[in-house]
């Protein structure tokens, strides 16, 4: 959660900036701030259902963003932790139940979109793709979901955002403006979730490693990944990945659930 408050930087940005003069309403103000949550699915979903005329920016921008996780996250993380806090070995997770794995995508697809309808359709993809690979009963379909489906889906998907991204479009000052805003926003969540895990700590016994934190923003896996890497550097015998992918999978369900209720309040 602490992770996605540069989601909402963003979106106050944007609605700042268009109160200067860069035409941004709520709508489009949701589709850029949505960039700050790392998730490129989600960036898309919003910005067509609220601002398609802003779709390929924001497409290109969040996926840009996702892909330079590894240049932008290490000196946030690096000038947020000092190098004790770095080096914080967190004691091995425990072994999860393939009933735990069956009941969490039910019980979490229930609960928010009860909370949040709107967020119905990204959530209900995320957990129906959790049960059929938990469950081993569809094989077929869990292989077809992860190769071929998933390789049409991602070439349709390439072709339509750039049937929106014109030349004219990508240098408008505008553009600019947005490209900006998604920096911010991923750098605040990054930040965000690093200084949550810090003040978590003081109220803990058993320490958490903060570097954990920035993997809350929806980059998923690199983000643990990242997390990882840096921690490995300040204690070669840090094993932090399977812990980061706790925040990391978090925050793909939080941006998901941001997207429901910028979705539900914009009119």
């Amino acid at each position: 959660a602490a992770a996605q408050i540069g989601i909402f930087v963003a979106f106050w940005g944007a609605l700042i900036s268009g109160s200067l003069g860069m035409n941004f309403g709520i709508e489009e103000a949701a589709s850029i701030g949505i960039i700050g949550g790392a998730d490129g699915p989600t960036t898309i979903f919003l910005s067509a259902r609220l601002a398609p005329e802003i779709l390929g920016i924001t497409a290109v921008i969040a996926y840009s963003y996702m892909a330079a996780v590894a240049f932008i996250q290490p000196p946030l993380m690096k000038m947020f932790t000092t190098e004790k806090e770095r080096q914080i070995v967190m004691r091995p997770i425990r072994e999860v139940s393939k009933l735990e794995k069956l009941i969490f995508p039910n019980v979490a697809l229930i609960a928010i979109i009860l909370m949040v309808p709107k967020s119905a359709p990204l959530i209900a993809m995320f957990m129906i793709g959790n049960l059929f690979r938990e469950s081993g009963a569809v094989p077929r379909l869990t292989k077809s979901a992860s190769n071929e489906i998933l390789n049409i889906a991602t070439i349709f998907l390439m072709i339509t955002v750039g049937t929106q991204l014109t030349a004219a479009r990508v240098f408008d000052w505008q553009t600019m403006v947005i490209l900006i805003l998604g920096l911010v926003a991923f750098s605040c969540g990054t930040i965000g979730g690093i200084l949550f895990a810090k003040i978590m700590n003081l109220f803990l016994n058993e320490k958490i490693n903060p570097l954990i934190g920035s993997a809350g923003v929806s980059a998923v896996p690199m983000a643990a990944r990242i997390s990882h890497h840096i921690g490995q550097e300040a204690n070669p015998n840090n094993f932090l990945l399977p812990h980061a992918m706790g925040p990391n999978v978090a925050g793909v369900i939080g941006s998901a659930v941001i997207a429901g209720v910028f979705i539900s309040l914009v009119p």
